[in-house]
């Protein structure tokens, strides 16, 4: 047999593992066969063994080593093994061996790879390649006993640490903390972490026991000093983080450990905010993809040169980041929540850690911040630190954010209210958030609600109210970033194009500031879109709407009320103690969800029913959310959570399938769609002094919303209610809620559609001044100003184009099917003006002056305006009075005015039935035109006694006014206090319930109006 085959058989041998190494085995098979061939020779030896023995000796191959042989060399196999765990035993206490094998092998022949290779016992001993007690006694002189033994030595090993950890100085030019950093990292990758801490516990409560020398605080503070050195400078993706994470989770549950480390990762000065970030534990949280200095993308491990990468590849490694960041995300909240449930000791000082460094950061809210980041980022804990500190914490809240949880409704917003406690009283209320007094609530409180504070607050009050700060600290910025960062890009994108296809010199430069800042955008995006964190951030905003909405109907208990309206009326609400911030970051993360991982929405579209209720309840009621602003950004909100409209166009969005079906059936949709036309109505008048620009901000998302609605039969109807409620209370003391909607929709649209043609004229002037040359002559300063003006007018022009479309398509299929209210004096005339007004820009004469170089660029659709607004004249045109009312409007309409309308239908391809009915209506309206030039002529010596004062037209129903005394019309007076409920010549207040009749002025000019027409029949009876 060769020497190959006799390695082999040996190594594959089961109990060749015995032995340290296969050359110790083979060794003991060769003396030993020599032993038995001498034996042979002489007397026969008998050797006996039990069955077990039996059938393993049989079961072996015949070979030169066999084990059979190898066996016999004992007195049983207990002794061999016993032999062979006493070398290893050895070698593992004290790391000593007689096998001088390759060191590569040894940790496959379970030697631990730090084993000292004693050469000189070995050569005395011949090549013996194993330790026994013989050997052993000679260096550490123990007794033969095995089990004693041991205990000696792990007793021995014990002793002698806690001597080199309570005076390490005698140990010169060795780091004994390090060394002991060190041995944990190597048990944790040997997968003897276990054995390490067993024996670490033993060593720890040696230490305890005796502090004379040095207390366990300053023996474990050296350790968390060169675990801060060594974290501070890991990535996200580094493996070695996760193994000193690893250390620090069996830290924080050992309970001396855990006790020294609370108190170690207090800052020096815990009224600053960024030295949070340096302890420990913020060093940890402040590890993330996202830019270690903000703008500097030099260094930064991730996502550079973008455009060289395909979408797949980007694709890929944010994946491969978001996978370190769940496992991340797990380790911290493993440490929170080892902290929390170790010791009431512990749980108060991370709690009082936890609340005082949000306290610490609250200015990171404030709008200087933003405008001031050298500041900031000196002042403040990172944008990292507070995402990962969020994602911890909405994992801690996880266990009760359930919809249908008990525990949710334990929440105690009194814990808000409660002012300046010292610290004996957070520790025994379990208060530890501070400053929340100071934040405005949901409504203010009255002057004789107290709260009934309680005497100590549960986990899940506490958990909710830092987390939700957490994240108004922490998310809602990284939001805002998000969507600046993409429209920089935007821009950069459209300047990079323009300067490449001019071969500008500048076109290099823009590019490389593209690549900066989309690797700016992928980091972030990738670090505040982890799916876990994000699901974890859904399931809480949706139990913080089901807790809000119980709170909204005065539920006080922990079984949840139904929802039924109409709502109780608000009585001692405990809504005056929840902060605005609560409902802000609910709204902020649907918003980002819509912009940044809209499949999230429709995967958890079951949920979404939660938030239309609450957008429901809160959204047109001043009583339960008082900030108008707030009631308005819910707006945005049903916008996020709602089916999008352009689904057909845009196959690259997700689907929206569920959420068409919770939308579409939900069951108080009637509510909903009067919530949404009441805040479209409340923010006219928000007390803000650029309230007047804010409004069509905040009304943008209220009109798809609308289209939508109005597209779905059971909001439509509802809306149709309104409508048919403000018909029959025309005059009410307070005009009906849609009547009001509808005079501020056509508010809007003649102002947003007048500044839209007024800054493309602009922009016209403009762009025929450069392509003229006229710039070339002006210096670079001047030719910068005029660039910069340009632009400003671009994109004001823009965003009244697109504000513009949105309000007449609005009217257009609104008229489709509600008309009485249009046709009514009190609108008539204005709808009929302003509907005129932009025809005449649109087709007439004027329409030149709007033809800029590209439609697209600044969302001018004139096409579909001049569709909708024939829309419009066509849905209303069957209506006699309104009919009648066109040729009123003395400024803007004229007989060619429809026929061009006409023309330009026919050129953009409309419909032939549009166009036919169109100019038929035209028709209509230009014998009635006629009749009443007659008329007018007729009337129009009348005495300013009969006109109204306002509109100096012949007054039909005059009414006084209490207050001045003054005679108006009534549709006059109606359509002001549409707008604004004074008397227009004192200002004093009124409403249409205050105003009378004048009978005796209106008989007169009923007599008067008469005696004129007479007088005009004989006439013409005279002339023919």
């Amino acid at each position: 047999m060769t020497d190959q085959e006799n390695n082999n058989s040996i190594s594959s041998n089961p109990f060749a593992a015995l032995f340290g190494s296969v050359a110790a085995a083979k060794h003991f098979a060769a003396v030993q066969k020599q032993q038995q061939l001498r034996q042979l020779t002489g007397d026969e030896t008998s050797v006996s063994q039990d069955d077990s023995d039996n059938s393993v000796s049989e079961s072996l191959d015949d070979c030169d080593y066999s084990v059979a042989e190898i066996s016999r060399s004992f007195r049983s196999q207990r002794e061999l093994c016993e032999q062979l765990n006493i070398n290893h035993m050895i070698q593992r206490i004290f790391l000593i061996t007689l096998d001088n094998s390759d060191p590569s092998m040894k940790s496959g022949n379970g030697i631990p790879a730090r084993c000292v290779y004693l050469e000189e016992m070995a050569a005395d001993l011949d090549a013996q390649d194993w330790l026994d007690m013989d050997n052993v006694e000679q260096i550490t002189k123990v007794p033969e006993n095995l089990l004693p033994f041991a205990v000696r030595c792990r007793n021995l090993t014990v002793s002698n640490t806690r001597t080199v950890l309570l005076t390490p100085e005698i140990y010169v030019n060795q780091n004994v903390y390090e060394q002991l950093v060190d041995l944990m990292l190597e048990a944790l990758r040997g997968a003897q972490f276990e054995d390490m801490t067993e024996f670490l516990e033993e060593v720890i409560e040696a230490l305890t026991m005796d502090e004379e020398v040095r207390t366990f605080g300053e023996v474990m503070v050296p350790v968390f000093d060169i675990l801060l050195g060594r974290i501070k400078d890991l990535d996200l993706c580094q493996i070695l983080l996760y193994t000193y994470l690893d250390v620090l989770l069996y830290f924080t549950k050992q309970k001396d450990i855990a006790k020294v480390f609370a108190g170690y990762i207090q800052p020096k000065d815990p009224s600053n905010g960024q030295m949070y970030q340096k302890t420990l534990l913020g060093t940890i949280l402040n590890i993330s993809c996202l830019l270690k200095t903000p703008g500097v993308v030099e260094n930064h491990g991730y996502f550079l040169n973008p455009s060289r990468s395909s979408p797949q590849e980007i694709k890929v490694q944010e994946s491969n980041i978001h996978q370190f960041m769940a496992q991340f995300h797990e380790k911290i909240y493993q440490m929170l929540k080892n902290l929390l449930q170790l010791s009431p000791e512990t749980k108060h000082r991370i709690l009082s850690w936890l609340g005082n460094c949000l306290h610490a950061n609250a200015g990171r809210t404030k709008i200087w911040a933003n405008q001031m980041p050298e500041i900031f980022f000196q002042m403040y804990a990172s944008d990292a630190f507070f995402l990962n500190l969020g994602a911890a914490l909405l994992k801690l809240c996880q266990p009760f954010c359930k919809p249908k949880s008990a525990r949710l409704l334990t929440f105690n917003p009194t814990y808000c209210a409660l002012k300046e406690l010292n610290e004996e009283e957070r520790r025994s209320k379990n208060v530890h958030m501070k400053g929340l007094e100071k934040e405005t609530c949901l409504i203010p409180a009255l002057s004789e609600q107290e709260p009934e504070f309680a005497n100590s607050y549960n986990l899940v009050t506490e958990n909710l109210v830092l987390t939700q700060y957490t994240l108004h600290l922490g998310f809602h910025r990284l939001h805002d970033q998000m969507v600046k960062i993409n429209q920089s890009l935007h821009r950069l994108q459209v300047a990079w194009r323009e300067a490449q296809q001019s071969s500008s010199p500048a076109a290099d430069s823009l590019r490389e500031q593209f690549e900066r800042l989309m690797t700016i955008y992928l980091s972030t995006k990738t670090a505040v879109t982890e799916p876990q964190m994000l699901q974890n951030c859904l399931n809480l905003q949706v139990s913080m709407a089901v807790l809000l909405v119980q709170l909204a109907v005065g539920n006080c208990g922990t079984e949840p009320l139904e929802l039924t309206f109409p709502l109780p009326a608000v009585q001692d609400s405990a809504l005056a103690y929840v902060p605005e911030f609560f409902a802000d970051n609910l709204g902020d993360f649907f918003i980002f969800l819509r912009r940044f991982a809209d499949d999230i929405l429709e995967t958890s579209a079951d949920s979404l029913e939660h938030i239309l209720h609450f957008v429901t309840v809160f959204m047109g009621d001043v009583e339960r959310m008082k900030n108008p602003h707030l009631r308005a950004k819910l707006a945005e909100v049903l916008e996020a959570v709602m089916p999008h409209l352009d689904q057909a166009q845009n196959p690259l969005v997700s689907s929206v399938f569920h959420r068409k079906r919770v939308f579409c059936s939900y069951q108080n949709a009637a509510h909903l769609a009067e919530a949404l036309i009441r805040v479209f109505v409340d923010i006219e008048f928000t007390g803000d002094p650029h309230q007047f620009e804010q409004k069509f901000n905040y009304r943008r998302p209220m009109y798809p919303i609308l289209r939508y609605m109005w597209g779905t039969d059971s909001y439509r109807q509802s809306i149709k209610a309104l409508a048919d409620y403000a018909s029959e209370n025309l005059e009410a003391m307070n005009p009906p809620l849609f009547l009001r909607f509808l005079n501020l929709l056509m508010n809007d649209a003649i102002f947003l559609l007048d500044e839209a043609i007024q800054y493309l004229s602009k922009i016209k002037v403009q762009q025929i001044e450069k392509d003229r040359g006229e710039w070339d002559s002006l210096s670079p300063e001047a030719r910068r100003e005029k660039e910069s003006s340009l632009q400003m007018f671009g994109q004001l022009a823009r965003f009244h184009n697109i504000m513009s479309n949105e309000t007449i398509g609005t009217l257009a299929f609104l008229t489709s099917e509600i008309k009485s209210l249009f046709v009514h004096p009190f609108l008539a005339e204005r709808i009929i003006s302003m509907l005129n007004y932009f025809l005449q820009h649109l087709v007439g004469p004027k329409m030149g002056a709007l033809k800029v170089k590209d439609f697209s660029e600044f969302d001018f659709k004139p096409q579909q305006l001049v569709s909708d607004i024939c829309t419009i004249y066509l849905n209303l045109g069957d209506e006699e009075n309104f009919c009648a009312t066109v040729p009123k409007d003395g400024r803007s309409y004229s007989p060619t005015l429809f026929a061009q309308t006409v023309r330009v239908l026919k050129k953009i391809n409309k419909p032939g039935n549009m166009i036919v009915s169109f100019s038929n209506l035209a028709e209509r309206i230009k014998s009635l035109a006629d009749r009443q030039q007659q008329e007018e002529e007729t009337y129009a010596d009348a005495c300013d006694e009969f006109l109204d004062p306002i509109m100096s037209t012949l007054m039909s129903d005059p009414v006084i006014l209490p207050s001045s005394r003054v005679t108006v019309d009534r549709s006059t007076i109606a359509r002001h206090l549409l707008s604004d409920q004074t008397d227009p010549f004192n200002r004093s207040p009124l409403t249409m319930d205050q105003i009378r009749p004048n009978t005796e002025l209106k008989e007169k000019i009923q007599r008067w109006l008469a005696e004129r027409k007479k007088q005009k029949e004989e006439l013409d009876d005279t002339l023919n």
